[in-house]
């Protein structure tokens, strides 16, 4: 939702500079509508219009990129969680409440990370609603500890189990990097200010081009689409900052398959 205004702020911006430069047109006299006028404008144009396209793709794909990551490091950290719990299975009696722990805080990070979906059924985890979407939670923090200290806890009864805790200590602790590397994922590369600069150079090369544009409708068509050409891409940009939102946000569908696997 809040892309989608988003996208309507960024075109109300556009199509108001534009309707603003043709409205100054307007109010110009003659002399400061002549043909060496017009040229240094369409100059200037140009030179923004480069500038602001350049810019404009480094932007996009500089958060395509972080998009990507965070995606990579959700689906590795559910292929991590879903390791641990066969780890523990492998080790024998003993590890249930360690695992019943682990599918808690499984389930603790669907519900907390896409609040909008089904909750997880038929296991307790901590309450999620007050959670924040992204970042580091307190309470699913102590609860992923609580099965890190429980696994160095482990007092093996044979060889074999010896081998198998050692795997499950190696196990957590990529469990416990990936985590640090998802939280981290919520650093975007783009800042507010500078989404703001790039809306003002966009608004300055359209009202450029209403000052240039001729009083006729088809004009007034291929501007109104370049509008709505640079609107999208401006959509996109803010929807894929936002990770787990919106029209791209990433799928819940792995953390699910991890949990499902752990209550074979």
């Amino acid at each position: 939702m809040a892309e989608a205004l988003a996208a309507f702020l960024f075109c109300a911006l556009m199509s108001g500079s534009a309707i603003f430069g043709v409205k100054l047109r307007d109010r110009l006299s003659e002399e400061h509508l002549s043909e060496r006028t017009m040229e240094a404008i369409r100059l200037v144009t140009s030179l923004l219009v480069t500038f602001a396209a350049l810019v404009l793709s480094l932007q996009l794909s500089s958060v395509k990129g972080a998009f990507d990551q965070a995606y990579r490091d959700r689906n590795a950290d559910a292929a991590q969680l879903a390791q641990l719990d066969e780890c523990l299975r492998s080790y024998g009696a003993g590890v249930e409440s360690i695992r019943l722990d682990l599918r808690g805080y499984t389930a603790g990070v669907i519900a907390s990370t896409w609040p909008r979906e089904p909750k997880p059924a038929g296991v307790s985890y901590p309450d999620t609603s007050a959670m924040a979407r992204e970042g580091a939670d307190p309470s699913l923090g102590a609860l992923i500890a609580r099965v890190g200290r429980a696994i160095n806890g482990l007092v093996p009864a044979d060889t074999f189990q010896a081998n198998v805790a050692g795997e499950c200590r190696s196990v957590y602790q990529q469990v416990q990097q990936r985590r640090w590397a998802v939280i981290e994922d919520v650093r975007g590369p783009a800042s507010p200010l500078f989404t703001s600069i790039l809306t003002f150079w966009l608004m300055l090369v359209f009202l450029s081009f209403g000052l240039q544009i001729p009083r006729r409708r088809l004009a007034a068509i291929v501007l109104a689409i370049g509008i709505v050409s640079i609107s999208t891409v401006m959509f996109v940009i803010t929807d894929l900052e936002s990770h787990y939102v919106g029209l791209f946000g990433i799928s819940s569908a792995s953390m699910r398959d991890a949990l499902a696997s752990m209550a074979r």
